[in-house]
């Protein structure tokens, strides 16, 4: 039982938890962010963001003071070089636990403890900033602002006139297109009709070869001379 007790003991000996939260300091300032457990994020939170404060004021003084905690040049010259300018005008409430569930073998509750200022979705460093409209009436930039806003709007309009009628002419090319060749269709079947019909007349008009030679018994009959 705890009885008062306010310090997460974290299961270790005084030297490994100093030396366990001084090493995760380095790697969350290194990394920006890191996954550990509630109980051990919550204990480097304490740990590191006074050192994040002491990194506002960049002197020899605070420096030894930060590295007396991280015992790491790299990562203290980091600290004052690239977090410091960031969280410049940040109060306090530099990091952030965002829970990620229950670990697999023991069932730990697991997070991701991260430095504020250097989340670029959450950040609204990008977001467009708005300006609020006044009401008062005649002033000039007000004015200026609503002429070019007429201005943009007017060539817009022409642009989408300018593409509705280049829409339009091509649909109209489409059409013409469509009935030239209906037209050269109906000329070729009218053609190959009037072919056929000039074939079926000449073939009723050539006689048979029966009808054009005479039997011999016809000559014999009409023939005056020949012997009976």
């Amino acid at each position: 039982m705890r009885h008062g007790n306010k310090l997460n003991h974290l299961g270790r000996k005084s030297a490994h938890r100093k030396a366990m939260l001084s090493n995760m300091a380095c790697s969350l300032i290194e990394h920006k962010r890191i996954s550990t457990t509630i109980a051990k994020a919550k204990a480097l939170r304490v740990y590191v963001e006074p050192l994040l404060t002491k990194s506002k004021t960049d002197s020899t003084h605070s420096r030894r003071i930060v590295f007396s905690y991280l015992q790491s040049k790299e990562v203290v010259s980091e600290l004052f070089r690239d977090v410091a300018p960031k969280i410049a005008t940040r109060n306090g409430g530099y990091t952030r636990i965002i829970r990620l569930g229950y670990r697999l073998g023991d069932n730990a509750e697991m997070c991701m403890i991260e430095l504020v200022d250097f989340n670029e979705i959450y950040t609204n460093e990008t977001a467009k900033k708005t300006t609020r409209r006044s009401r008062r009436g005649g002033s000039t930039s007000t004015g200026a602002a609503v002429a070019e806003t007429v201005a943009d709007a007017e060539v817009v309009a022409e642009e989408v006139v300018a593409e509705e009628v280049v829409a339009e002419e091509a649909v109209a090319e489409e059409v013409v297109a469509e009935e030239a060749v209906a037209e050269e269709v109906v000329a070729e079947e009218v053609v190959a009709e009037e072919v056929v019909a000039e074939e079926a007349v000449a073939e009723d008009e050539t006689p048979t070869a029966s009808e054009d030679a005479p039997t011999e018994d016809a000559e014999e009959a009409t023939d005056p001379n020949k012997e009976a």
